[in-house]
């Protein structure tokens, strides 16, 4: 049986936070070539989880699109992160 779609948003939001390095300090993140400002970007995706989050514990159900979207913008953070030569786990739910 497939879980509801607040139940996936859930699901996603978790394994994204495993998948994003959102534990490392700044300076680690801002070393070296910047392609995209990872920094922002990551701190772009943790207000985007959070956000849901919110919304979710306040009983709103995501759809389809909103679940689509918010794997969408994880690929670009993994994309820049990886173009900055940084750490992103086992990203297989973002492919």
């Amino acid at each position: 049986m497939k879980p509801d779609t607040a139940t996936a948003m859930h699901d996603l939001i978790h394994q994204m936070r495993s998948v994003f390095p959102f534990a490392l300090p700044a300076a680690q993140i801002c070393s070296g070539e910047c392609r995209g400002c990872p920094l922002k970007v990551l701190d772009f995706l943790q207000t985007e989880l959070d956000d849901w989050d919110a919304r979710i514990a306040a009983g709103e159900q995501p759809g389809l699109r909103e679940l689509s979207r918010l794997i969408r913008t994880g690929r670009k953070v993994a994309n820049v992160l990886r173009r900055s030569g940084l750490p992103v786990g086992d990203d297989t739910t973002l492919h």
